[in-house]
């Protein structure tokens, strides 16, 4: 999983609320297991018009959010069905961290071991937040994750919070695997000691 400390990116305002996993990625799209790949279905469904063609009203098809890292979006976000695919398919589409006022559980757990940073904040903190995004190029927030804090464009700093483990699993780049690995010696230790005293389990 790509590492999270520190990122300086355009936001784009998605002022929606109960944003779906089924609009963030609908079902037709989740026959494979691949990560990669996804982003160009990320919000088809109001991405594109009927004939496949951009529509030109969604915020990141506007020059000035194609390259955004940060969406800042309304209540609820990643409500409806459970679909790891979700956070994939924002991830490929380049995004890093997606700020609102709340996540479905499970999606928001997903987020997180998939390097995607999703942060809650208050309602009324979001909304101004929506208001720098609005600003299209000139929108440009810092989020540091190791300090937990978001530098709006002014240069304000607003904090917020991660649960401490999760903070350290995005920093360090560890989802599920990589957390294991991470005590890769004293697992070599635990087999190297149980294979001299229980030899008949190696056979």
């Amino acid at each position: 999983m790509e590492k999270f400390t520190k990122i300086r990116a355009v936001a784009a305002p998605l002022p929606i609320t109960n944003v779906d996993t089924d609009m963030i990625i609908s079902q037709e799209h989740l026959r494979t297991i691949e990560r990669t790949g996804l982003g160009k279905h990320a919000f088809s469904n109001i991405r594109y018009n009927e004939d496949g063609s951009e529509n030109e009203d969604f915020v990141l098809n506007k020059p000035a959010y194609r390259s955004a890292e940060i969406l800042i979006a309304g209540d609820n976000f990643g409500c409806g069905s459970s679909r790891e695919h979700a956070p994939w398919a924002l991830m490929d589409l380049g995004l890093r961290c997606v700020i609102a006022p709340s996540f479905a559980d499970i999606f928001y757990g997903n987020c997180f071991k998939n390097g995607l940073l999703p942060i809650k904040l208050p309602q009324a903190i979001v909304d101004d937040l929506m208001k720098d995004a609005e600003n299209g190029a000139n929108a440009v927030f810092t989020i540091d994750l190791e300090n937990l804090e978001i530098t709006r464009p002014d240069g304000e700093v607003i904090s917020f919070e991660v649960d401490g483990f999760r903070q350290h699993c995005m920093i360090n780049g560890f989802d599920d695997i990589g957390l294991t690995m991470e005590k890769g010696e004293k697992i070599s230790e635990f087999e190297a000691k149980q294979k001299a005293e229980q030899p008949w389990l190696y056979r």
